[in-house]
């Protein structure tokens, strides 16, 4: 009787056990197919900033694209090593909700490095330049946010829906 009910109770335990391991299989493949299909896009932002004779900054959205593709590495902000002067680029979905933040160094004093008697770094002042951002495309994303760091914080300087 012992060995009539082990040899039935071993088989039913093992089949029990390998059905749940095939469905979590099947859900987490489930999971990085939908995953990847939406993170398998690169978005990149073209932006022009223009500094008119007042010192007031005029940033206009030149250029969206979306290619193929998928980012190596998804950029970390860290508002420790912003400076005044940068640009904090935030993209947010239809409630707001930030979905991924960047830093622009300041690109209007860009620094430039020279080669004369030694390596220098000097910061040369622009009235116009233009910069970029690149992200992993998502759906959800539906406006982007650009704001100025000071020494007071930081301040809105363009918004505009994608």
């Amino acid at each position: 009787m012992k060995n009539l009910l082990s040899c039935f109770i071993l088989p039913v335990f093992l089949f029990c056990n390998f059905q749940g391991m095939k469905d979590l299989n099947r859900n987490n493949i489930d999971k990085a197919e939908t995953k990847n299909q939406s993170s398998n896009k690169i978005g990149y932002l073209f932006f022009k900033v223009e500094k008119d004779a007042s010192g007031v900054e005029k940033i206009t959205l030149q250029e969206k694209k979306i290619t193929e593709g998928k980012l190596k590495s998804n950029s970390i902000f860290d508002e420790k090593s912003t400076r005044t002067g940068d640009f904090i680029i935030s993209l947010t979905d239809t409630n707001g909700k930030e979905i991924i933040k960047q830093k622009v160094e300041d690109p209007l004093n860009p620094s430039m490095e020279t080669y004369e008697d030694g390596i220098s770094r000097t910061k040369v002042s622009l009235q116009n330049a233009e910069f970029s951002v690149r992200y992993s495309h998502s759906e959800n994303i539906s406006a982007v946010k650009i704001e100025k760091v000071t020494s007071k914080g930081s301040q809105l300087i363009f918004t505009q829906k994608l």
